[in-house]
């Protein structure tokens, strides 16, 4: 068990691997209710981690991503000193990772061996990935001694803004009743993460013509896949992209009956909001970062050549992604909302 009362987190770069990080931060506070716990993060980032009540404060790593920036990264190391950290989890496994808390004089720093840290953590722990062959797992071992057996991981969960939810509606001009079916057609990592734009059109039509609303939700490079989801009925199918900002994406799905979306960011989002997502996986593993909640569908074909992690499919047919159907995916759907009581 962690013996420190006033921890630093230097956190990850991505939105699902931050969302997977409060699995960390909820196991640290129920382990020692009393730590303070200061996440060290990209600017992006704090507005997601005011949503997490186990999080004291965001301080924003001063370096961009894949930046090193020793100067910004020595000043702030210097700068937080006055704070005496007791100790220091490092989640990335890169070098420039593990400056800032070294440079802090933090006396205790763990972090997973990688990129030569000898000397710049204390409490170096083996990345055993066929035991930890989850990414939530790799977080939470960082939390308990090392060689101690990991516990189920706790599931996020995402603080709504009540306020802010009214807000959304009125300005975006939506309803709830019935409660909104949600699509979430982006994958940043890469197109091979993509349920097709047609098949996602094909689900909204069939959703619509159940009477259901249906909103799409991405950034604004998801712009003009929510417009072809939309199609001619931009009346009906309400097109989001690029409307919101990330804590507003927390808030509006926290309004979804369902979700379907991508393996995505965004996915671990709608994970920590309390509705049922509906996970398309193709060139990724459902096994290695499936959406943490009790209350999901995985749709995936598990063909031969899956998962390859590869941005762009490189036999060239797609099948993992083309051959998942918009009617079984509606089929999805459908089952979700009897399970939650909703009609389709």
């Amino acid at each position: 068990m962690l013996n420190a009362q006033k921890l630093l987190v230097v956190g990850p770069s991505w939105i699902g691997d931050m969302v997977m990080a409060q699995s960390l931060f909820k196991l640290l506070k129920r382990r020692e209710p009393e730590i303070r716990i200061d996440v060290l993060a990209p600017a992006w980032s704090e507005a997601l981690l005011a949503r997490m009540p186990e999080v004291h404060s965001s301080i924003t790593m001063p370096a961009g991503h894949g930046e090193l920036a020793l100067a910004k990264r020595f000043a702030l190391g210097r700068r937080l000193r006055d704070e005496q950290y007791q100790r220091a989890i490092v989640m990335p496994r890169s070098f420039k990772s593990a400056l800032v808390p070294f440079l802090a004089r933090i006396p205790v720093r763990t972090g997973f061996r990688g990129e030569w840290r000898y000397g710049l953590l204390t409490d170096i722990r083996p990345l055993d990935k066929a035991y930890l062959d989850q990414t939530v797992k790799r977080f939470l071992a960082l939390g308990v001694e090392s060689g101690e057996s990991l516990p189920p991981p706790p599931l996020p969960a995402l603080r709504v803004d009540e306020t802010n939810r009214a807000e959304l509606l009125q300005r975006l001009n939506l309803t709830t009743d019935p409660a909104p079916v949600a699509l979430m057609p982006g994958a940043s990592f890469g197109p091979a993460k993509c349920w097709p734009l047609e098949h996602y059109s094909e689900l909204a039509r069939q959703v619509r013509a159940q009477g259901r609303p249906v909103w799409v939700l991405g950034g604004e490079q998801d712009r003009a896949a929510g417009e072809l989801i939309q199609g001619e009925n931009a009346s009906e199918i309400h097109n989001l992209c690029g409307l919101t900002r990330l804590e507003d994406t927390v808030d509006l799905l926290s309004m979804a009956a369902v979700t379907v979306t991508n393996d995505s960011g965004l996915m671990h989002v709608a994970a920590a909001t309390a509705n049922y997502v509906v996970a398309v996986y193709g060139s990724t593993s459902p096994e290695f970062t499936p959406p943490l909640t009790e209350h999901k569908t995985i749709q995936y074909l598990g063909l031969d050549c899956s998962p390859c992690f590869e941005r762009v499919c490189p036999l060239g047919h797609f099948r993992c992604m083309n051959d998942i159907s918009p009617a079984a995916v509606a089929a999805a759907v459908e089952a979700a909302l009897m399970t939650s009581g909703e009609e389709y």
